[in-house]
């Protein structure tokens, strides 16, 4: 049996991983107005993989007999200033993601929850992987800098991303 503390850790996870995907879907409007659809496909696909990880935790804590509480969702910022703004955000925000699960890891073990730790295990290794996706993009934009073409070779690139 999971303990209290663990399912609201959970579901705290899961609301985070639904918010994730609704400020990439954000990200990608944004740059679909800017006309890099590239970046655009890259952060919807994104978003896509942050919905796949809150159903990852919707299942689990079914599995393990608990209750899935879905908590509201604050409108994401819908405004930046540049590509550059929004990888700065991104790496940030992933970040902050892998602090949450960590707390969530700490708890489990505290609690002696062998099993959650087990389940968590996944999106440690994710977390790793989504924070140096982030910094790589975000240093080719540092690397591009205010070079327009540059941009445009990156946003091609950004194109190429395979869906999960």
């Amino acid at each position: 049996m999971v303990k209290e503390k663990i399912v609201r850790l959970l579901n705290k996870q899961l609301n985070h991983e639904l918010s994730s995907s609704y400020l990439y879907l954000s990200m990608s409007s944004y740059f679909e107005t800017e006309k890099l659809s590239g970046f655009a496909a890259w952060m919807k696909i994104q978003s896509q993989e942050e919905y796949k990880h809150a159903m990852k935790l919707y299942d689990y804590v079914l599995q393990v007999n608990e209750q899935v509480v879905l908590q509201k969702i604050e409108a994401p910022i819908n405004k930046w200033t540049s590509p550059l703004n929004v990888f700065q955000e991104t790496y940030k925000h992933e970040k902050q993601i892998t602090a949450s699960i960590d707390e969530l890891v700490e708890a489990a073990l505290t609690e002696k929850d062998y099993a959650t730790f087990n389940f968590l295990q996944w999106f440690i290794t994710e977390q790793v992987e989504e924070e140096a996706a982030a910094l790589l993009i975000l240093d080719k934009i540092k690397l591009i800098g205010d070079n327009k073409t540059g941009l445009f070779f990156l946003d091609r690139e950004m194109a190429g991303r395979a869906r999960s």
